[in-house]
């Protein structure tokens, strides 16, 4: 590669998004050299994710400072380590949150990395896509289905596959009543993956925001409203995306007995905690309810669900922002201010 530098943005501190609005600082770096099986990406587009925020606000801390934040990241694989056998130069690839894992544990041997000790997020203990360049190792690499465009499947390396990953662990079946806490770019996929797989099933959407609510029966929701509205049946099973504890006791208080709800969070806000002293035990979780956490991604839920999608058309919605326009689109995600899918077009 002639180029030596490249732009990136790059959190510093651990911060208040509410109190900094602009956590992230556009410098210049050296663009990485490949090791090993490594290869050079140029990046072409990033999903910008809420655990983003939880990485600048410190509720999911790097490993170090400064870090390159983003987890989403699609492009081209522009430099081969002199190991990598498998990808070759020019070829579409996409980089998720799982960085590397220890490969040798007893989840690494059982296909569960994701819950290896040893795990490293992308974006947080590696330099994510928030750059025009990144390094990953070709292990942790993902051809992108020609289908796709490059904002199209940044969304998808991470709010499609953890939303399909959540819909694995619920256990659903069609006609099944399930329902989507929160409504953000994991949830709009979930909603048009459930169409596909489950026909015969009806999806209930709890959003605080009415334009959420709005998108949802766009989309094809059977209802949708606020966490405290009447719900209209009981649900079978639910995934919980918030950020917070509040909406889980009231979804809770909405599961048909025996059903399960999966929260899609790698963390809940604090504040938010008194929350759960509403928990009713006979009332929200007696009658085998369950509950159940989803942790991080394996490498072959983004490969089978990047194949899925593939195959039935799920198209994420996204709005497209500039590199440098990454605290704004970060902040309003903060805020609520969703649409579908935010994603930093990097390059062509």
């Amino acid at each position: 590669m002639k180029v030596k530098n490249m732009k990136a943005m790059v959190l510093c501190a651990i911060t208040d998004l509410g109190a900094n609005r602009n956590p992230l600082r556009s410098v210049e770096l050296p663009v990485p050299e490949p090791r090993g099986n490594e290869v050079v990406v140029r990046v072409m587009t990033c999903g910008v994710c809420h655990t983003d925020i939880d990485v600048i606000e410190g509720r999911t801390p790097p490993m170090r400072l400064p870090v390159v934040p983003g987890h989403q990241v699609v492009g081209v694989v522009e430099k081969r380590g002199q190991d990598a056998k498998r990808l070759i130069k020019g070829e579409r690839v996409g980089i998720a949150w799982i960085n590397s894992s220890c490969g040798s544990c007893h989840f690494c041997r059982n296909g569960e990395e994701n819950l290896c000790d040893g795990f490293r997020a992308t974006g947080r203990d590696a330099d994510g896509g928030y750059a025009e360049y990144a390094v990953i190792s070709e292990d942790f690499a993902y051809r992108i289905p020609d289908v796709f465009s490059a904002a199209e499947a940044a969304p998808l390396l991470c709010a499609g596959a953890i939303g399909y990953r959540s819909l694995k662990l619920a256990k659903m079946r069609d006609g099944d009543a399930l329902g989507l806490v929160g409504f953000g770019a994991s949830g709009h996929i979930v909603l048009k993956l459930v169409k596909h797989l489950y026909p015969s099933s009806q999806v209930i959407v709890f959003s605080r925001t009415e334009s959420e609510c709005v998108f949802a029966r766009e989309l094809g929701a059977a209802w949708a409203g606020n966490f405290e509205d009447p719900c209209p049946e009981k649900l079978h099973c639910a995934i919980d995306t918030t950020p917070a504890w509040g909406p889980i006791v009231s979804v809770l208080k909405n599961m048909e007995k025996g059903g399960r709800l999966v929260i899609n969070a790698i963390r809940k806000e604090e504040e938010d905690k008194r929350a759960l002293l509403l928990l009713d035990y006979p009332r929200d979780i007696w009658m085998e309810k369950e509950i159940k956490s989803v942790a991080n991604l394996t490498r072959a839920d983004v490969e089978e669900f990047l194949r899925l999608a593939a195959a039935v058309d799920i198209r994420p919605e996204v709005r497209e922002y500039a590199l440098e326009d990454a605290n704004k689109a970060l902040l309003e995600l903060k805020e609520r201010r969703i649409r579908g899918a935010k994603v930093l077009r990097v390059s062509n």
